[in-house]
């Protein structure tokens, strides 16, 4: 079975639609600049740190992540699922692993460095 999902997942690289492996990660970031650049400006631990290290506002942080995400990650799963249905026969723990390749590891990387970068450039890291 694992042998099965990495093999579907490198055909999807270069097989129809493959357009989505650069507008969805690219997307996310833009979002992922924006909330860094807001969270930068008021003074904010990065976002996966403080998902981590701030357990009484993780759920906050979970759902602001998810409103500024969401939209994303549902798109990034139903391209996949057509995909699927054109190609393939419908994995949808394989459209979930890509989902989440595609918009959440983007969005959390790029949304920590940015805010982290944009913080000492503004002098509100501490």
């Amino acid at each position: 079975m694992l042998v099965r999902i990495l093999e579907n997942l490198a055909d999807r690289l270069t097989g129809p639609m493959s357009f989505r492996f650069i507008l969805q990660p690219v997307v996310a970031c833009v979002f992922a600049v924006i909330a860094g650049l807001q969270d930068a400006r008021f003074g904010r631990t990065p976002y996966l740190w403080a998902l981590f290290s701030e357990p009484a506002s993780r759920a906050a942080l979970v759902h602001d992540g998810w409103r500024r995400i969401g939209k994303v990650f549902i798109v990034a799963i139903v391209l996949d699922l057509i995909y699927q249905v054109v190609v393939l026969q419908v994995f949808p723990g394989e459209a979930l692993i890509v989902a989440v390749l595609l918009a959440i590891v983007p969005y959390v990387v790029v949304r920590g460095v940015v805010t982290r970068a944009a913080g000492i450039m503004m002098g509100t890291w501490r």
